[in-house]
């Protein structure tokens, strides 16, 4: 879990509650929503399961609106400097000199990021936490909470299309 001061040092009342959908512009929402029909008919596992087979299909079939969401680091710019509170995961990026996390990505699920493909750019925020936070677990779910930015990152990890200054961090519940 957590261990790190004033970890919960704000109120949700503070913060609009966000799922991560309402992230993406209705336009890459409805093209992932409906992927290309050769997707449904590949079976798990098998060879064409795998990335660069899905690759070349993609490249050779009509779906390149589908292809473009992947990517997209289309924002939703009603969400720029909004304060919200989001449920997430978290991707380490740097720590301070005590091994606390200061800076790392949110993603929608665990094992984003570590796995290839990323999910969208604007599926993915970037956090600064200055005063850092001991991660104990990478699939430790948490609901993360700050002034949103429509501010794109980019690094060797991934990119994100939004950016985060953390206020507050607490263990996920539902």
């Amino acid at each position: 879990m957590v261990t790190s001061p004033a970890v919960f040092s704000a109120t949700t009342a503070d913060y609009q509650t966000i799922e991560w959908t309402e992230l993406m512009p209705p336009e890459d929402l409805e093209a992932l929503m409906n992927p290309p029909e050769y997707l449904s008919e590949i079976a798990d596992g098998s060879l064409e399961d795998q990335i660069n087979s899905q690759l070349q299909g993609a490249m050779t079939a009509d779906d390149s609106r589908y292809q473009q969401a992947l990517s997209s680091t289309q924002i939703v710019p009603e969400f720029d400097n909004r304060k919200v509170r989001i449920p997430a995961f978290i991707v380490p990026l740097e720590y301070d000199d005590d091994q606390r996390v200061t800076e790392f990505f949110l993603v929608p699920y665990f094992g984003a990021c570590i796995h290839v493909p990323p999910p969208p750019p604007n599926q993915i925020i970037h956090a600064s936490y200055d005063q850092g936070m001991t991660l104990e677990a990478l699939y430790d779910a948490f609901w993360i909470s700050g002034t949103l930015q429509t501010t794109m990152t980019e690094n060797d990890t991934a990119t994100s299309a939004y950016s985060i200054a953390v206020e507050a961090i607490e263990p996920y519940t539902e």
